[in-house]
């Protein structure tokens, strides 16, 4: 179980969802006050933003390598320096977003890329910091969050299972325990079929550790198939609409946000626990089972045959695997027409 203030998150809670903000502000702080005040009232657990400047995750460069050159990328032929420039929110904005936070009564906390916004994030009292999987190698940056003591969240989309093993090593080696890996796909957006969300399992298993999953699909399927995998936790991209911010096209629309947040909870539900054999709730239909009744009025001394005694339902005789072995024995009374078949009814019965 890991704690994000007074949240704790595990399989033996109900799941949490934390709504990325990311670059969807299209640029304005007042988009991204909306959302705030959109999200507070949908029942997410956390708001999420994402502290960057373009110049601390790329170089102002027109070479090819800092154009975006995937013809499948919604960012196709964008420069990457243009791209965060657009994307990302200034600091200046960090202090009404956390104060329109706190006042709607919401958690905020922040996705970090470099070492120098740590001081500035803690101004804010974060109550954790999420590590992109991009970022997930920047093995200083992460040494640094571990002095904070507070808990950190890490994608895991680009790694390996040897550079996630390196990072568990750090953690161990620190005696830090407040981590958290996620799951995801980083393509934008990301295919159902990319998701291979059984990974989940197998990570818990291997890593012991909570695990969620970052969903840059569209739609709630991702999130709900990571629930029943084993995601105690789920971050979401939202947006105002499909058409403001550079992640619009796999976010979900924050007035949808409480129809996802019902929907994980109601597949959190259905997980319940192993068990074999009715529930509680299910005894009552036991009744509606198949038993040995009688088909017709049976006189006393004469013999079970297949005219006389059918397997149907309800419940109230004996059980269907016993017709083989009362067929032809004599009954020892009358039996009226659908009467249910007992042991009494038959002569010599040891039953």
């Amino acid at each position: 179980m890991i704690n994000i203030g007074k949240k704790k998150i595990s399989l033996n809670h109900k799941p949490v969802l934390i709504s990325e903000i990311s670059g969807n502000h299209g640029g304005k702080l007042s988009n991204a006050i909306k959302l705030i005040k959109i999200l507070a009232k949908s029942g997410t657990d956390f708001i999420k933003i994402q502290t960057y400047s373009p110049d601390s995750l790329t170089l102002d460069s027109h070479k090819k390598d800092f154009i975006i050159k995937d013809k499948k990328s919604i960012w196709k032929r964008r420069r990457l320096y243009d791209l965060y420039s657009e994307g990302q929110t200034y600091r200046e904005w960090h202090y009404k977003i956390f104060d329109t936070a706190k006042k709607n009564k919401v958690k905020c906390f922040s996705s970090i890329f470099d070492e120098k916004d740590i001081d500035f994030l803690e101004k804010f009292n974060v109550p954790a910091y999420k590590i992109a999987s991009f970022e997930s190698n920047h093995l200083p940056l992460i040494e640094k969050l571990i002095k904070l003591k507070k808990p950190i969240l890490i994608s895991t989309g680009l790694n390996t299972k040897k550079e996630i093993e390196e990072l568990i090593e750090l953690f161990k080696k620190k005696n830090f325990k407040k981590f958290a890996l996620l799951k995801c796909s980083s393509s934008y957006p990301a295919d159902l079929k990319n998701l291979n969300l059984s990974t989940i399992s197998d990570m818990r298993k291997n890593f012991k550790c909570e695990v969620g999953f970052s969903d840059h699909t569209v739609g709630h399927s991702g999130p709900i198939a990571a629930i029943h995998n084993g995601a105690s936790f789920i971050e979401k991209h939202v947006c105002i609409n499909r058409k403001i911010g550079i992640d619009s096209k796999f976010s979900l629309e924050a007035s949808k946000v409480k129809d996802l947040k019902n929907d994980l909870l109601k597949a959190h539900q259905t997980k319940g626990k192993i068990i074999y054999g009715p529930t509680h709730d299910e005894k009552l239909s036991l009744k509606f089972r198949r038993s040995i009744y009688s088909s017709k009025f049976i006189k006393k001394g004469e013999y079970l045959s297949n005219k006389n005694i059918k397997i149907i339902r309800p419940s109230y005789g004996l059980e269907p695997k016993y017709f083989p072995s009362i067929l032809g024995k004599k009954v020892n009374k009358n039996i009226k027409f659908a009467s249910p078949i007992q042991w009494c009814h038959i002569k010599n019965s040891k039953k």
